[in-house]
């Protein structure tokens, strides 16, 4: 039976992108297959995002190993499907690099690597990359490489390659991580980009405070430029929106003219993501047994989990209540729940855009709060040219609206999610998977 969906997962774990990708490989083959797994800079430095995708890996086959020889389920779709795993962007377009390692921890997992040796591969992984090691060159393939395929080229042209080969409106793309390999994707060959059924975006602060500046979200803060070049392919004119040009130019260049159609994008902002907890009592509760029994799994998990509860703790003082939110892996839950009607977006999209020059702003998601109608909304005689009706709408042009916020044609249009079907059940459905008692 074909997967309900498939999906490629662009991210930069990271400890909330790594429990992403363990609730996406838990799941059954008849519900989810992961097609390609895009590694991105963010978190932390490229490399060790990659590390951090390999040693999951490396964990997974010594997890499956056990729950085999306990009589434990293990995971259908890391059984039914081998996902290439390819290597991305390790910069912004035009920005310095921003990581959030003070918070994941150096290697992006709270030191696990140092903690548990046994737990992390040798370094000749990196061969099956392309990169040279030292050590014997003829070595074998380390053995739970069999679950992943690893890709030579680049991640944005693995992406498009999918997409061309792939069914038009069959393949959602869920970015976890700064836009940069999508935008890249985009820029390279947008008409076969525009071939993907949905692009699920977690990212940016549209009705609440940023997590990394008072008004920014730190995925959409660590290339801004990106989003924003992202966001304009959800217009109808996407040159009403696109960031403006340095010096004149621009590093990937406008977009033709013409598109086959917009991009239809839902964004998980942290209006929506933030509420969505793990708590440290919680997890520990159902950690400890798999811990005494001799989970793998268990193990590599408690180090970077309590270690993020640690953080938060020194962060926010003794008395607090809040637990680690679960960004990343709620896109995840929805890709596997999509349908259920507690799933809701705002009534119609959005005109949200992303802020890419602000001196104090950068990254801001802005929206218009203002009210005001749109005069092509509420006006019955509009007059549309007569071979393309939306080439020219004689009454949505407004006198001093020069950035188009009252029009129907410029503007981005974002579905942004507003409810999911279960804010305070989703920690434990999250464990449940992942521990293999679903």
């Amino acid at each position: 039976m074909a997967p309900k969906n498939r999906i490629i997962i662009d991210t930069d774990p990271g400890v909330d992108d790594i429990l992403a990708l363990l609730l996406a490989l838990s799941a059954s083959p008849e519900e989810l297959e992961v097609a390609m797994i895009s590694v991105t800079y963010g978190n932390v430095p490229l490399q060790r995002c990659l590390r951090n995708v390999v040693a999951m890996f490396h964990v997974l086959e010594k997890e499956m190993n056990w729950r085999a020889s306990n009589g434990k389920a293990t995971y259908g779709a890391l059984k039914a499907y081998k996902p290439i795993v390819a290597v991305g962007a390790d910069h912004p377009l035009e920005d310095e690099e921003l990581v959030a390692d003070h918070f994941h921890g150096e290697d992006g997992l709270h030191g696990v690597h140092t903690a548990h040796p046994h737990l992390s591969p040798a370094d000749t992984w990196r061969t099956l990359f392309g990169d040279k090691v030292e050590g014997p060159s003829d070595s074998e393939p380390p053995s739970f490489s069999r679950f992943f395929t690893p890709s030579k080229g680049p991640a944005h042209e693995e992406i498009l390659r999918i997409l061309r080969e792939e069914p038009e409106d069959t393949i959602t793309i869920v970015a976890v991580g700064p836009l940069t390999n999508v935008a890249l994707a985009a820029a390279k060959d947008p008409e076969t980009f525009l071939r993907v059924k949905e692009l699920v975006v977690m990212g940016g602060a549209v009705h609440t405070i940023g997590n990394v500046t008072p008004v920014a979200e730190f995925n959409c803060m660590a290339d801004a430029v990106a989003a924003a070049r992202v966001y304009a392919l959800t217009s109808k004119v996407p040159s009403s929106t696109m960031p403006p040009t340095i010096h004149g130019k621009s590093v990937l260049g406008a977009y033709p003219e013409k598109l086959p159609r917009q991009l239809k994008l839902s964004l998980f902002p942290l209006d929506l993501t933030t509420p969505h907890e793990l708590h440290k009592a919680a997890f520990n509760q159902k950690i400890q047994p798999l811990l005494k029994a001799g989970s793998p799994l268990a193990q590599w998990t408690e180090t970077f989990l309590n270690g993020t509860f640690n953080k938060i703790d020194s962060m926010l003082g003794e008395g607090h209540n809040e637990g680690l939110s679960l960004h990343d892996p709620l896109t995840i839950w929805y890709m596997l729940t999509r349908d259920h009607p507690e799933w809701k977006t705002v009534p119609k999209p959005e005109d949200i855009r992303v802020e890419t020059t602000g001196q104090w702003t950068r990254g801001m998601h802005v929206i218009d709060k203002r009210g005001r109608a749109k005069p092509a909304e509420v006006d019955s005689t509009v007059e549309t040219h007569p071979e393309d009706p939306m080439d020219a709408v004689t009454f949505d042009e407004v006198p001093g609206d020069e950035m188009g916020w009252l029009s129907l044609r410029r503007g981005n249009r974002i579905n942004r999610l507003v409810s999911s079907p279960g804010q305070d059940a989703f920690a434990g459905i999250l464990l449940d998977r992942i521990f293999a008692q679903n």
